[in-house]
């Protein structure tokens, strides 16, 4: 109990929700990078997942790489990059902390919006073809819209992972939340360590709440009225025909 007291002490300290250190500062420091690092990756992944997906070239190479990438530690990259004068100092850290985020968020964009666009049913595509849609059309009007449910948890996934490991961006000395976490750690300040480490997790999950409203929103109506049939369907313990 003390300590939970000391804790309700330190977010309470006026001091602490004010100047270049204080809370609303961090919070949108790690906002700007987290925001950065997943527009990049859903470009860069979601590009290339759906270019894989759709045409079948090079999809083993590409999620086999995906794949890999993920067995890469963030913090080791992070040490790598911040070797590099050139990198580690600019923007206050920014450029690192943003190159080691962006290879880990990348991945399961990729493989989710590859996964996506191979779920379509063959039938679909034949149907748009036949319609007379172009190449680009099909995958515009018929196969984008149908991977968005597996592309939409792709980014989910890795605006998660994104905003939890961005406390390592305390590193490289860019000045996140993640300071409140390593400053206490070094100063042996469990109160401080403990408390950037709630407004991490605070923060991680009401971005996982906000990007599941809007992939709700971005999914077609009649998928996810099927999704809800076949919820209700599973609930009553029956079959969707």
């Amino acid at each position: 109990m003390h300590f939970l007291s000391e804790v309700l002490h330190w977010f309470t300290t006026r001091a602490n929700w004010t100047g270049s250190s204080g809370i609303p500062e961090l919070l949108w420091q790690t906002i700007k990078l987290s925001l950065a690092v997943v527009a990049s990756a859903t470009v860069i992944g979601g590009a290339l997942g759906a270019v894989a997906g759709h045409t079948g070239r090079g999809s083993i190479a590409a999620v086999n790489a995906a794949n890999a990438a993920r067995a890469i530690p963030t913090l080791a990259l992070l040490t790598l990059l911040a070797v590099v004068p050139a990198i580690s100092i600019k923007w206050g850290g920014f450029l690192a902390a943003y190159l080691a985020l962006v290879a880990l968020a990348i991945p399961p964009i990729l493989t989710n919006t590859y996964v996506g666009m191979r779920e379509v049913d063959a039938d679909v595509r034949e149907a748009a073809s036949a319609m007379g849609m172009t190449g680009f059309q099909v995958f515009r009007r018929a196969e984008l819209p149908l991977a968005l449910p597996f592309i939409g948890a792709g980014v989910r996934t890795a605006a998660i992972e994104v905003v939890a490991t961005s406390t390592l961006a305390a590193y490289v000395s860019y000045s996140d939340l993640g300071t409140y976490v390593l400053s206490g750690l070094a100063s042996q300040d469990n109160v401080e360590a403990f408390g950037g480490s709630v407004l991490v997790a605070a923060l991680a999950g009401l971005v996982a709440l906000a990007l599941a409203g809007v992939q709700r929103l971005l999914v077609p109506a009649p998928l996810r009225a099927a999704a809800g049939g076949r919820r209700r369907a599973r609930r009553l313990g029956g079959a969707v025909v």
